[in-house]
This record gives structure tokens, sequence and C-alpha cells, in this order.
């Protein structure tokens, strides 16, 4: 069957009336050829809500292209056998005539693949890469949740890169976990820590990972490191066993307290709060605004999605200022509970702690297997079925 692809922005040009002649062509090029399939990419760039000013140039030029297709699609019959298709990833920006029955009124949402199906692609995309006998594709496609396809491409393309800058023939499971380290984590850099600051590092990433092992379903721990990776002076990196697609209330709180282990463990050991603890503090607001305002969390605040999902953009004019300052106080005595749970945790654990630092602080670098054994704590398994 023959195959019409474009991509939206080919259609907009400065000059009006181009981007609709382009699909008055297009259109019936598919027609006399019928059966045949038009897919039309991005159709964002065209196909955003008309607003009620009047616009210039290339808002015009848009509109009178968006009306073309429109048009065109409007004009269809069951008998001329032309089936248009199109993407994009921002279908909430459409304008509502583009959705209505008789245009494009089935939407088929693409969500990141399913541990089948991350393996599936893992295999299309190490057709081409010579694979050692130790490879296990099912093994990177459990540790990979969340990740797209374009992501498992450029998983194994940087274990390809690995592979040869070692000048090894074939690509190994220590590649691919290096690989995922680094898309996950971010590059080493060379960064000579004073020993103060690398024993309070460990200390920081401890806390991380002995809450996350403590906590009643946590994720499980992956990895410990005090390597600096990216902008991070140190990484623990956790990970579910099975995908996961709606948490409870139980399962954030447990998050936010992981997310605090570093600071806390550095107010426990050290009794000092330093500017490592950015990056969790930023989780933390996140999570516990989402568990007040969207998820429902809070009996002060209710059952009400009292700030849209892109809050951070518009905080301030989605509600009302009492519930605005209801929100806050939440937020506040939400984080202010985990921070005194991970508080007392590591101080009740405290040997544990200690155990995991000074482990970090010989080898840089612990895997699952060995944090586990160290902190004394049984790993359940829970595996997806």
């Amino acid at each position: 069957m023959p195959f019409f692809s474009a991509s939206a922005s080919e259609f907009i040009e400065m000059i009006v009336g181009v981007g609709a002649s382009r699909v008055r062509e297009l259109f019936a090029e598919a027609r006399k050829v019928a059966p045949s399939i038009i897919f039309i990419d991005e159709i964002d760039t065209i196909g955003r809500a008309r607003g009620g000013g009047s616009g210039m140039g290339g808002h015009d030029e848009r509109e009178q292209t968006l009306n073309q297709i429109l048009t065109e699609m409007d004009g269809f019959s069951g008998s001329e056998g032309v089936i248009v298709i199109a993407a994009t990833n921002r279908a909430d920006v459409l304008d509502p005539a583009l959705t209505r029955p008789g245009r494009f009124d089935r939407v088929v949402v693409v969500s990141p693949p399913d541990r089948g199906g991350r393996e599936a692609i893992l295999e299309i995309h190490t057709r081409q890469i010579p694979l050692a006998k130790d490879v296990n594709l099912a093994q990177v496609a459990r540790t990979t949740p969340g990740m797209t396809g374009a992501e498992l491409a450029n998983l194994a393309n940087e274990a390809a890169l690995l592979a040869v800058k070692r000048k090894q023939s074939e690509v190994t499971q220590s590649d691919l976990s290096e690989a995922l380290e680094k898309v996950q984590l971010g590059a080493e850099r060379p960064l000579v820590m004073p020993e103060e600051e690398r024993r309070r590092t460990a200390y920081h990433e401890s806390g991380h990972a002995l809450l996350g092992m403590l906590q009643p379903g946590a994720d499980p721990v992956r990895k410990i490191t005090i390597v600096p990776r990216g902008r991070a002076l140190g990484v623990t990196l956790s990970t579910p066993d099975a995908d996961k697609y709606a948490y409870t209330e139980e399962y954030l709180r447990g998050r936010i307290i992981g997310a605090l282990g570093g600071m806390a463990a550095e107010q426990v050991v050290y009794g000092v709060i330093t500017t490592g603890a950015e990056n969790d503090l930023e989780q933390v607001t996140n999570i516990a605004r989402g568990m007040v305002a969207r998820w429902g969390m809070s009996e002060r605040v209710g059952r009400l999605s009292a700030l849209p999902s892109d809050a951070q953009q518009a905080y301030g004019l989605a509600a009302a200022p009492q519930t605005l300052d209801v929100i806050d106080d939440e937020m506040r005595r939400i984080v202010d509970e985990c921070y005194d749970e991970a508080i007392r945790k590591l101080g009740d654990h405290r040997d544990q702690l200690d155990a995991l630092a000074a482990a970090l602080l010989e080898n840089e670098t612990l895997e699952e297997t060995d944090a586990y054994r160290i902190a004394g704590v049984t790993r359940l398994f829970k595996e997806e079925p």
C-alpha cells in the first residue's frame, strides 16, 4: 500500500498559503493511488488550538494549513480508501476540531515499553553488535524500568563504545552494566576530594541506601558509589523489581524518607547540613506537592486536584491563596514527619550505617548483593509475573 510520510513543519513557510497548497497536493496524490496511507509527524506544529486574536505572518500560515487539513479530512468518505495517521507528543494542545469524530477520532497512546517490550527492543538494537555468552538481555530489561526505545538504543551504543575502548571483540554483561550507569547516573569525572569530604559523602550515600533497604515497599538498592558522576559527588541507584503504574501513599512516603536519608545521615553523624542535598530536596518537594495537591493524600486539602501538573510554572495562579497556604503547611508536615523518621531510623541502625560507609570508603562502589550483606539486611525478591 502506498505510504506518504511528511513532517508538519514541512508545510509551514513565511508566504501565507503555501502550506495549504502543499496539503492539497499531498491529499490529491494519495487519492490518485488509493488505497493509501498518509502519515503526518509532529502534528502539533500546525494543529495547535486556534486562538481568538488575529495573527500575523507564520500564525496566519499555520491556521490556513490547519484549516486545509480539516477541510480535506471532512470530505473523506469510506470508499476513498485513504487513511490519515498523525503523531505528536503534545496531544493536549491540539485543536478540538482535529480530534472530533470523523477526523483524528482514534487516539493510540504509546507508553514506555514494559519488561517484555524492553527485552525485544534490546534484541533489535543489539542485532548488529557481537554479544558475549554471558550477556543476559532479560536482566538488563529488568533493571531499566521506564526507559524508552530511544534510550535503550543509546544504552546498546554506549556498551558497544565501551567494548571498543577496551579493545574487546564482543560486548559483555559488564559493558552493558557500566553503560547503564553512565546513561542513568552520568559519566565519571576525575575529582580529587579532601578525605573529610569523601568520608561525609560516604555517609550521605549510605544514609540513602540504608533507608531504602529498611523502608517497607521501597525500591531495592542496586548500586552505591562515591565516585563523582555528572554533577553528583556520589550516587545511590534504586530501581523496582517490576514496572510500577500506580503508587501508594506508603511508597511515596518511603521515597521521601529515602531521599532525605543523605541529609539525615550528615545530621546524625556530623551535626551539619551541606549543599549536597540540593537534588534530593527537589525530588522531595515534587513528591510532597503531588501527594498534597494532586493525588488527594492530605485530609486538610481533601480529594481535590488543587494544582495542575504544570503547577511549577503557574504556582500561585491555580488555586485560592488560602488553599495555597494549606498546601504549603501540609507539604511541610509530611516532609518534617519523614525527616524525623529518617533521623530516628538512622540513629537506631547507626552500626549498619557505619559499616556501609566504611565499606564505601574502602571500595568506592558497592553492588546490590554486597550492599545488602554489609548492611545485614535480607533482600526480598518480588519478580514481575
